[in-house]
């Protein structure tokens, strides 16, 4: 299913079939958190801009509209009229950043909705069972995501509660996956490794979920919050006991400098709610920096966002335009600014596949670092 196509140091280029079409990596997921992009951008938008894997989200699915309903609407690839590769993550990370009055036991979390308090259960067959609903290409192991900073003792026993999840998302799956309704029989499943900030529980996790010969590996429960230096030291520090013939991704991350620093350390899949997110904010990501629309100096400016971007924005309208909509409160303002934040992440990441094809990766991101993360 993963082949490596060629490396440069750590970084990797590679190719990654799956049952809804081939991806390409290192690739950036565009995050369609309840199987929408937040701007108002439908399917075709996301083929506009490049998108390669879309990612939706198995918690606010389930709450709304409830993935039985989902499951009944011929899964999410129907549901949203996508028809390429959709990664699901498990609902653990909002489980335990989003509920309240959670209740964690061996047997999974009891929980109460962020919507309407209403308590909930859900461990790894339900998470399982939720996202064979969903149907999606790709499934996430539930696992437990613990705050930085985390005492040593709680996120070793964390890390070994799941081990012992990872263990029984497979035996559902697999099941599941032997089913004669199941929307998506061959469903895919990437184990997640655990441990927060500690170098030698994430290499000992990371050891034994090798084992279980999962599809891919994530690296989960990073920047939420950690200085950068940390994140990249744990990345380093995991990427030795990673499966060298399995695609990685480095859940929740990140800026543009993040992504070319995890891919110069051998990460291959990405997502980040930050480029649609900042966008509706008015912080637009350019090859000269990092640009807000809403400063007054953008007021008659009649120049392009980004003149080096192909994005359906940049090739249409100006700053001055951009800048009218966001202080107008339109919404087209939002819109127009996501489609080139997602425009700008996913063209970055074909500038990547083609200097790691090209063998200049290196100047490649010597090149961007230092640029992207400017604030102009």
């Amino acid at each position: 299913m993963f082949q490596l196509i060629k490396t440069e140091g750590r970084a990797r280029r590679g190719r990654f079939e799956t049952v809804h079409g081939t991806i390409e990596t290192p690739v950036f997921m565009n995050v369609g958190t309840a199987a929408a992009i937040k701007g108002a951008l439908d399917a075709s938008d996301l083929k506009t801009v490049g998108c390669r894997v879309e990612l939706s989200n198995t918690y606010h699915l389930h709450l709304r509209p409830g993935d039985e309903v989902v499951r009944d609407m011929g899964g999410l690839h129907r549901f949203m009229n996508w028809d390429g590769p959709i990664l699901t993550d498990s609902g653990g990370f909002q489980v335990f950043s989003l509920a309240k009055l959670r209740d964690i036991k061996e047997e999974g979390v009891t929980f109460a909705s962020h919507i309407d308090g209403r308590r909930i259960f859900m461990g790894p067959e339900e998470s399982m069972r939720i996202q064979s609903n969903l149907g999606s290409t790709i499934a996430m192991a539930f696992d437990e995501c613990v705050e930085n900073p985390c005492e040593k003792t709680y996120a070793q026993s964390s890390a070994e509660r799941t081990f012992r999840w990872l263990k029984r998302c497979k035996a559902e799956l697999d099941r599941l996956n032997g089913l004669e309704n199941t929307i998506n029989k061959k469903q895919m499943l990437f184990g997640i490794n655990q441990g927060s900030t500690f170098e030698d529980l994430r290499i000992e996790h990371m050891k034994q979920i090798a084992e279980l010969d999962f599809d891919g590996y994530a690296i989960g429960g990073l920047a939420v919050g950690e200085p950068t230096e940390v994140m990249y030291s744990i990345i380093e520090a995991v990427e030795p006991f990673m499966p060298k013939d399995k695609p990685r991704y480095l859940m929740g991350v990140g800026t543009p400098v993040n992504i070319l620093e995890a891919v110069d350390r051998g990460v291959d899949f990405f997502d980040c709610v930050m480029p649609s997110r900042n966008a509706r904010h008015g912080h637009l990501f350019t090859s000269r920096g990092i640009v807000n629309i809403k400063n007054a100096k953008y007021e008659r400016d009649d120049a392009p966002l980004d003149p080096e971007c192909g994005c359906h924005t940049c090739r249409n309208y100006s700053k001055a335009y951009l800048r009218h909509l966001f202080k107008a409160g339109e919404m087209l303002g939002m819109r127009l600014a996501v489609i080139h934040n997602l425009y700008f992440y996913n063209h970055m990441m074909e500038e990547i596949r083609a200097a790691l094809d090209g063998g200049t990766f290196a100047a490649y991101k010597n090149s961007r670092v230092g640029v992207l993360d400017k604030r102009i």
